[in-house]
């Protein structure tokens, strides 16, 4: 079983930034995927093309709907570890995995309808629409192998060797960078080279996260599990598939709301799509940081609840909750001072320019209005409160729509509102409804740290 923090508030930080400090980098790596594309695209100074690798980047981001494999895998190894039951821990992985291979084939074989059905959905329209085709249909193939490296990114993280996630993430980016530059500067290949260097990359991230799991003894267990009768037994089933579909239902909800975005965005012509998907790029980028917390509390609100830990599991709420929002008003400082020419670096199109910089302060606003329910989902996930997070996150996504689909919403800046209160009302419906899920989710007899 992992050591568990004392009730010494520095320790406890140390403890917190021990996990969440590699989490941020290995998402700062994940992020260099899409700042890449969008970076190297731009260089062409087509409005067209720039705005199909976003608009192709955001099809692909269904994929999201699937991240339950990683924050599932992270919470019941997380729990299993709190428990010291590393059998439980091996059988998490083998679960999983099976999970994501019946999802892999299944989405391949969806890949004929799923693609025109997608972009159709999106409005992509003219060259934006024949270059996003030609993006999608090349990523596609990556889908499996995104799958699985979800899971065994998770397995990693809920036992605490997020420094090997970094490591592969970090090896995998520099790969990919080299062949966005390779594949579109240098052979001229456009949106096809951005697709293919992505699918090269996810190939080989893969292949570095089996290397990585095998390095762990508890993966030799998790062959063994595949025998066990114990690891196919219905508690043990039921338990993974209501945590899943929860965090399905829910990230479906989410991406939704991504997807309406991209849409509105779409509608309103290639300039302002592109420029939303350069500052989607930035606030994505602040949001993998800033979700270096929730990977914390993830892990350690799991290990809290499966030692049945009260008092520990409300000290790692809190004070991953202060050093998330001390970090997000660091980034939006950083995004107010240096933003602009930073996101002016990602079009060669004036107009996309321009277009960039006007929109720039609600990108500042969000790393603080969002690092509450970014903590929050990681507390929510590690203790297994899936339901609960899954019906705050309906409640907000019908206030969401409400605001997006009103008239109003054609204006960028009313559509980044929208998107903004969208953040607000999921941390507040969180907030409300956690003291009644901590009184019932610990018994009177929890175990001080």
């Amino acid at each position: 079983m992992n050591s568990t923090p004392t009730a010494d508030p520095g320790n406890l930080s140390r403890l917190v930034w021990s996990i969440a400090l590699p989490a941020m980098l290995t998402n700062m790596a994940t992020a260099l995927f899409g700042l890449a594309d969008m970076w190297v695209i731009g260089r062409l100074g087509q409005a067209s093309a720039q705005g199909a690798v976003e608009l192709g980047a955001k099809f692909m981001m269904a994929l999201v709907v699937f991240n339950f494999l990683r924050t599932g895998t992270i919470a019941l190894t997380a729990q299993a570890a709190g428990r010291g039951h590393k059998e439980e821990q091996a059988a998490s992985l083998t679960r999983s995995l099976a999970v994501a291979l019946v999802i892999g084939l299944a989405l391949l074989a969806a890949r004929p309808w799923a693609i025109g059905w997608g972009l159709a959905a999106l409005e992509a329209q003219g060259e934006v629409a024949r270059h996003a085709a030609d993006y999608v249909g090349i990523r596609y193939w990556a889908a499996p192998a995104w799958l699985a490296s979800a899971v065994l990114t998770g397995w990693l993280i809920g036992q605490r060797h997020v420094r090997m996630v970094l490591a592969v993430e970090i090896m995998a980016n520099v790969v990919h960078i080299g062949l966005d530059v390779l594949f579109v500067l240098g052979l001229g290949w456009g949106v096809s080279g951005v697709a293919l260097a992505t699918v090269s990359s996810e190939g080989l991230k893969l292949v570095l996260l089996v290397l990585a799991v095998r390095r762990v003894p508890a993966s030799r267990l998790a062959l063994e599990s595949l025998r066990h009768a114990a690891t196919w037994e219905r508690p043990a089933l039921a338990r993974l598939f209501a945590m899943n579909r929860d965090l399905f239902l829910r990230t479906v909800l989410l991406t939704g709301a991504i997807m309406l975005f991209a849409r509105a965005g779409a509608q309103q012509g290639p300039v302002v799509l592109a420029a939303n998907g350069v500052l989607f790029q930035l606030f994505m980028l602040s949001t993998l940081l800033l979700d270096g917390f929730e990977s914390s509390s993830q892990v350690l609100c799991g290990e809290a609840r499966g030692a049945n830990e009260r008092e520990r599991f409300v000290q790692v709420v809190r004070v991953t909750l202060l050093w998330g929002l001390a970090t997000g008003v660091a980034i939006s400082l950083i995004y107010a001072t240096a933003g602009k020419p930073f996101a002016a670096s990602f079009s060669t199109d004036p107009s996309v320019v321009w277009a960039t910089g006007d929109y720039l302060w609600w990108v500042v606003l969000l790393p603080v209005l969002g690092v509450v329910s970014f903590v929050l989902d990681g507390v929510f996930v590690g203790a297994g409160w899936t339901r609960a997070m899954l019906l705050t996150m309906a409640l907000t996504m019908a206030i969401y729509c409400a605001m997006i689909f009103l008239p109003a919403v054609l204006a960028n800046d009313a559509l980044w509102l929208a998107f903004s209160v969208f953040f607000v009302v999921r941390a507040a419906g969180q907030l409300a409804v956690m003291p009644r899920l901590i009184r019932s989710s610990f018994s009177s007899s929890s175990r001080r740290p």
